[in-house]
């Protein structure tokens, strides 16, 4: 019998996967499942994107093993695109990594940066993925409470000595999943002092950087004046552009860093498919459509947001991404209540406790679906009489 390793079997269940099989399932049942629980954008890929691929994809020269380390266009239309919407300056050849997804740096930095005997700075709630790259690298693991009073923000005052000493990789994430919450420029200046303080390198999965409000855009951790001393910051084109399934991101910032995804990269990958690197830097020249997608994630929190409200429902107040932060009612765990309106009314919502002991006592609600939907979901719960 074939025996995996270890390191296989220590992975953690893959929360998200077991959550679509949970909905395929009511699905299959012939139940009209409204999935909240999802964080996969709804619409489709803008057009000036797609022709871009297409066109790119017809060229010869494109068939061929794609450059270890990405082609300078991409790399340049990436630093330019924070010079244009951040006002960071970035060397493409020094600061800038390409990726196949953001997943994929996220789960190989620990890998990259971290000894057995290190650990990493997580946090509670976190996308449950940051997990995989501790396993991996058989690290240790350390967790930042993130918690409401706090607006969603890690106090890192409450860490021990102890924690300090052994940390040398801190995860952050902003706007946040799953509570939608965003950072302030103080917080990301107070994070960088932290690190130099404590020689503990950055790592901000900046996955949903384009999604706040039409007033209030998130802004970036680079900004900060020697954010580029301490860290990297990870930025995917899946939510800005609707190109979750096409698997195009980069890294940008600390040059040691990016050096260090680049010789990771260089043994676990050839590069990414040329045509894609075109179609992202059409993306991130353009901008196509995204004033747009950000108005309608907004209409739509606000729909689902006032309409629980008018059954006693409260969201956290978030403004970024494209989640609601919900309180479960009383005498439910996050799991109990996503189970209860799944098998009640199919209405799917991600459970809290899936992101971490911290989300325990809310659910994920993902702005994905119509609004129609939304308020539907809504009409469903209320005739459960629950008490929020």
């Amino acid at each position: 019998m074939i025996q995996t390793s270890r390191r296989l079997q220590e992975l953690p269940t893959q929360f998200f996967a077991n959550l679509v099989r949970q909905v395929n399932q009511k699905i299959a049942e012939g139940k009209d499942v409204i999935n909240l629980g999802q964080g996969n954008p709804d619409q489709p890929t803008p057009p000036g994107i797609i022709q871009t691929l297409q066109q790119a994809a017809e060229k010869p020269a494109n068939h061929k093993y794609s450059q270890f380390r990405g082609n300078h266009f991409f790399k340049q239309a990436a630093a330019d695109f924070y010079l244009e919407h951040y006002g960071v300056t970035l060397d493409p050849e020094t600061e800038i990594a390409v990726m196949g997804g953001s997943k994929i740096g996220l789960v190989e930095l620990p890998l990259a940066l971290l000894n057995p005997e290190d650990s990493i700075l997580l946090p509670d709630p976190g996308y449950p993925d940051y997990l995989s790259g501790v396993v991996l690298a058989q690290v240790q693991q350390e967790f930042l409470p993130l918690l409401p009073e706090n607006g969603y923000l890690p106090d890192y005052s409450k860490l021990s000595q102890e924690v300090l000493e052994k940390a040398k990789l801190l995860f952050l994430n902003y706007p946040n999943n799953p509570t939608g919450a965003q950072a302030t420029a103080d917080f990301f200046d107070e994070t960088v002092a932290f690190a130099k303080n404590h020689e503990i390198a950055v790592v901000h999965d900046f996955a949903y950087g384009a999604l706040g409000t039409e007033q209030e855009a998130p802004i970036s951790f680079l900004q900060s004046a020697g954010a580029k001393e301490v860290g990297v910051e990870l930025y995917t084109l899946s939510k800005t552009y609707n190109m979750a399934g096409w698997r195009v991101a980069f890294a940008a910032g600390n040059a040691e860093i990016i050096e260090a995804i680049n010789v990771i990269q260089d043994h676990l990958f050839v590069g990414l498919f040329p045509a894609l690197q075109e179609a992202g830097a059409y993306a991130l020249t353009n901008n196509e459509n995204v004033e747009a997608l950000v108005a309608l994630y907004n209409r739509r929190r606000n729909v689902f947001v006032k309409a629980a409200a008018a059954i006693g429902w409260q969201a956290y107040p978030s403004t970024g991404a494209f989640y609601t932060w919900m309180p479960v009612p009383k005498g439910y765990t996050s799991v109990s209540f996503a189970n209860f309106l799944l098998e009640e009314v199919a209405v799917a919502v991600a459970p809290g406790s899936g992101f971490g002991d911290g989300g325990e006592g809310y659910v994920r609600i993902g702005l994905l679906v119509e609004e129609a939907r939304l308020e539907e979901a809504i009409k469903r719960i209320a005739t459960l009489q629950l008490i929020f």
